[in-house]
């Protein structure tokens, strides 16, 4: 899908609602029409309301029901556009950003960002890391995010926004994947809770000394514990630390004043955008996916 690369031949493409409506029925269907409420295949298309009636149970579905663009205002034109816009920006877009560039309100462009990141936060979540994997925390928020220096003392900042942070690396020592996870604490339990969730059994975990990551070995993991000396083993934990210093330039730069409530979606964004950096041509289709998977979140609930 778009294989340039270019936003300008990207919104060449997708220039008109029914061009949209097609990809995205394509996206939705790959192998066909499936009724979503008795999984029938064949269908009666309804032109003037976009949608397809089920010739067996008569159900009306259309191609954004039961998606982040459930009863949108917003055109599917300008919706791809975002999507565009959104998942090929390495450093982020921000809602002032969308909101200049699709002449969309404010109020909009927020919503519909935050709409995009619930479904890159319950794509993420289906995800897990396997093989070698590094794992530490971190504290986000306050000056400590705008300088590179993770030799900040473990307890300081408790009204920092704590989280996990893990990288599987490859077997010529590269980076694979990650997932960043917040946690209330930085204890023993939240330490193997977020194992189990995003790291396969039987994987190896390194981390350092810290001793909150001693459990891991009886919860069915082989951990290599090993003091962070950066200047005695640089390739100790280097990529798990340098994940962390982008994270934070990211948070600095483009995204300012961020909550505690709308954090994880910010962070499963990073990780979306980190995991797919070696299919760019799929990252927009990923996305898509992950709106139809994902219900509409109400502004309410976002703002309450």
């Amino acid at each position: 899908m778009n294989k340039s690369g270019t936003f300008f031949d990207f919104k060449e493409r997708f220039n008109n609602e029914d061009v949209c409506r097609k990809h995205l029925f394509n996206v939705r269907w790959p192998n066909g029409f499936e009724c979503p409420k008795c999984s029938n295949g064949s269908y009666y298309l309804i032109k003037k309301r976009n949608t397809f009636q089920c010739t067996a149970c008569r159900y009306q579905a259309s191609v954004t029901a039961g998606t982040v663009m459930d009863k949108t205002r917003v055109t599917l034109e300008k919706w791809f556009w975002a999507i565009f816009k959104f998942v090929t920006d390495k450093r982020g877009y921000s809602a002032t950003a969308l909101h200049i560039d699709l002449g969309v309100g404010y109020k909009t462009a927020w919503y519909m960002l935050q709409r995009l990141r619930t479904a890159m936060f319950e794509h993420e979540c289906e995800q897990t890391l396997s093989g070698l994997v590094e794992v530490d925390e971190v504290y986000f928020g306050g000056s400590d995010d705008e300088t590179e220096d993770e030799t900040v003392k473990r307890g300081r900042g408790t009204d920092k926004i704590k989280a996990f942070v893990a990288v599987s690396i490859t077997d010529e020592g590269k980076p694979n994947e990650i997932k960043i996870e917040t946690a209330e604490a930085l204890d023993t339990d939240a330490a193997v809770a977020f194992a189990k969730y995003n790291v396969e059994k039987g994987s190896v975990i390194a981390t350092d000394k810290y001793p909150i990551y001693n459990s891991l070995t009886a919860n069915g993991y082989e951990h290599q514990a090993k003091a962070f000396e950066p200047k005695v083993d640089k390739k100790h934990l280097k990529w798990l630390h340098t994940i962390i210093s982008n994270a934070k330039a990211l948070f600095v730069g483009t995204y300012h004043g961020l909550d505690k409530k709308h954090f994880q979606f910010y962070l499963s964004e990073f990780c979306f955008r980190f995991n797919h950096r070696k299919n760019k041509n799929s990252l927009i289709n990923q996305l898509l996916v992950g709106c139809i998977l994902t219900e509409k979140i109400s502004y309410a609930e976002l703002t309450r």
